[in-house]
Order: C-alpha cells, then sequence, then structure tokens
C-alpha cells in the first residue's frame, strides 16, 4: 500500500527546512519502514544545513529517529512490525573496519551518511522527491527508510519518543568515555565543551567511576548543569583563563583523559595542555573545514600524550544503545534532562534554538 509521508526539505545550503508530502518506497530486501515518532536534531544536521559539510540538495536531513517498524525486507530476520526501534549511523557491513567491529570506520561511511547512497537499491527513497538516505535514514519525516544494520530494537518499555538522540549525539559523548577512552575506575577526565555530546561525555565518566570530572566552558548555565549530571569541578573560560593552569589545581600533574567536544581550536590546545603525561585526547568535536590545531611534536614524544580520533562514540549501535537505555532507566544516565520537544512542523525554531545555544537538545514530535 502506498505510504505518504511528510517530510522536512532543505533546498539548497543555506535554505530553511521546508515541509512537503511525498509518497515513500517499499523497503528494499535488507531495509525497514519505519512510522517515526519522533527525531532528535543534531548539530551535524545544522552543519549540512549550511553547506559546513558535504551532501547532495534538495535533501531529507536528520539522523536521530525512533519510532515503530512498519514493514520490513524480506530477507529481514531480526525485526517485525510493531517493534520499536532507534536509528542510528549506516555502515556497509563488508569492508575491512566493519568485519573487525569498527563499523563507524567503514570504508563507505561518507556515502552512507552524508551522500543519501541507499543500500542495495538505486531507487529514490521518496516519489519525485529529494534526496533521502542521510545516514541511512533521513528521519525529518514521518515515515523512513533505514537499513537492518542501523535499526536498533529496544526491549524495554520505555518512551520511545525520548531515545532518538541516543543514535547519534548521546551516544557519541558517551561512548568517546565508555568506548573509545575506556578509563579505568578513579581516572580524572576532562570534558572541554558541554553541549549535548560533552553533558552525556559527562555523565559517561561517571558511570565509569571517574574522578575527578572537571567540565570546562564558557557558560555558567551548561557548568551549573554540567555539576548536576557528575561534574566534580567546573572551570568557567573566559578571554583571562589559563585552563592547564587551572586544571593542574585540581588534578596535580593534569589530567589522564581530555574529551574534546567543542571543536574549537583554542579550547582543543587547553584540552590538550591539561594531559598530564600519559595522557590521553579523545577528538569528538568537528572544527570548521580547514581548522589546524597545532601541537608541538617534540612535547608529544616527550610527553607520551596520545590524540585519539573518534567517530559516533566507536559504538556497536546494537549494543550500546540498548546500554544507554538501561542505565537510563536505572537513573544513572539521565539524558532527558537535556532535551525540549517542537512538533515537527516548528522545525526551523528548533534548528534556530539550537544554533544559538538555547536548548541542548532538540527533539521533533511527529504528531
Amino acid at each position: 500500500m502506498p505510504t505518504t509521508a511528510r517530510i522536512a526539505v532543505v533546498p539548497e545550503a543555506g535554505g530553511d527546512f521546508a515541509i512537503e508530502e511525498r509518497e515513500i518506497a517499499d523497503p528494499g530486501p535488507h531495509e525497514v519502514l519505519i512510522e517515526l515518532v519522533a527525531t532528535g536534531v543534531c548539530h551535524t544536521d545544522l552543519a549540512v544545513q549550511a553547506g559546513d559539510l558535504p551532501t547532495n540538495f534538495p535533501v531529507v536531513l536528520g539522523h536521530e529517529g525512533a519510532g515503530k517498524v512498519v514493514a520490513t525486507g524480506s530477507h529481514v530476520t531480526d525485526l517485525a512490525q510493531g517493534d520499536h526501534v532507534v536509528l542510528s549511523y549506516g555502515s556497509c557491513g563488508h569492508c575491512r573496519p566493519c568485519q573487525e567491529g569498527d563499523p563507524a570506520y567503514c570504508a563507505d561511511f561518507n556515502p552512507l551518511n552524508f551522500l543519501n547512497k541507499r543500500q542495495g537499491d538505486d531507487a529514490p527513497v521518496f516519489e519525485d522527491g529529494p534526496n533521502a538516505a542521510f545516514f541511512q535514514q533521513s528521519s525529518f519525516a514521518t515515515y523512513s527508510i533505514a537499513h537492518e544494520r542501523n535499526v536498533v530494537k529496544i526491549e524495554a518499555d520505555v518512551d520511545i519518543s525520548l531515545l532518538g538522540p541516543l543514535g547519534c549525539g548521546i551516544q557519541t559523548g558517551a561512548g568517546a568515555v565508555m568506548r573509545t577512552a575506556q578509563p579505568p575506575a578513579g581516572s580524572s577526565v576532562l570534558v572541554s565543551g558541554v553541549g549535548s555530546v560533552g553533558m552525556a561525555a559527562v555523565m559517561g565518566a561517571k558511570v565509569a567511576g571517574c574522578s575527578p570530572i572537571v567540565a570546562v566552558d564558557t557558560n555558567e548555565d551548561r557548568l551549573a548543569l554540567a555539576k548536576e549530571l557528575g561534574a566534580t569541578d567546573t572551570v568557567h573560560v573566559t578571554r583571562d583563563t589559563d585552563v592547564p593552569e587551572t586544571v593542574r589545581k585540581i588534578a596535580a600533574g593534569g589530567v589522564d583523559y581530555a574529551i574534546e567536544c567543542s571543536g574549537n581550536a583554542t579550547a582543543a590546545r587547553g584540552a590538550w595542555g591539561s594531559l598530564a603525561n600519559r595522557g590521553t585526547m579523545v577528538v569528538v568535536g568537528a572544527p570548521p573545514s580547514g581548522t589546524e590545531y597545532s601541537f608541538d611534536a617534540n612535547e608529544q614524544i616527550l610527553s607520551g600524550r596520545k590524540i585519539v580520533g573518534c567517530v559516533e562514540g566507536d559504538s556497536k549501535v546494537k549494543q550500546f544503545i540498548p546500554t544507554l537505555v538501561d542505565l537510563y532507566l536505572k537513573g544513572q544516565f539521565p539524558f532527558d534532562r537535556l532535551v525540549k520537544r517542537y512538533p515537527f512542523d516548528k522545525i526551523n525554531e528548533a534548528v534556530a534554538d539550537l544554533h544559538d545555544g538555547k536548548v541542548f537538545k532538540p527533539i521533533l514530535e511527529m504528531g
């Protein structure tokens, strides 16, 4: 049966979202048709909308979808009609990183997640419509086609409309600590930039038993919330703040781990300078294209410090997202405190509020 979806389309770089209606395709053999209940809005969506990250316009963005399965392709065996699901990033399943259990570093990551390459089917997702297989979901829509690899079944009795952000931003911050850094209990951690990703890193550090947990930001209100969510100490950065010097008053000798979530070169250098010898900086925040992070090579050699990149929190989504749901239900990962809900047709308002820093994590409810 034909299914009509309401979709939010960006016609060109820098354009606003426009709500349209299009008929959605049937799922291919390894695909799933999802009726979306809600979807998170991520800074990556904003960067692509602005033209700072690649895509092919016109496009339906959105990559933190949550909803229920309507139909499955002929080869899908682990999902069924009515299942509650969270959608995450796409990966091919065949390249060396995927085969070795690191799908976040898939050799086909950019085409599958940014350039709307539908896996196993060249047909368009929407009839006579825009490009739409963004992160294998294009979840700024009431219906979505997703690949079975990036569809995560949620068994728990939990409000599915809340869970979409676990598919990208929240799993990225938590995973940067819990999966990339993997700090032993008692390790000291700095989180540079406490937006939604940084807040998730703070909560992940608390789950991991780290201490001290130092949150660094220019915004005092964000730092106050970080303190409530698990930070033991905060550093409010002003023009005159020497971040490494201030951090060393909290953690003698520097911190064992720094999670850089800001995407700001100055903040990154402050986080790097705050590391103890043999410390590790995990870089999560994506800077504008062409930004250079300059670190003294001899200092790196002599200190034994390491820099590690991190995509999607190194998450194996079908295991890690249910883990985060379980932690949330136990009261150990209260990411719901970051959320503000908007009706789907208020998408431009939600995007503006995120851009202006008025909200940590907008969630669009399809209604």
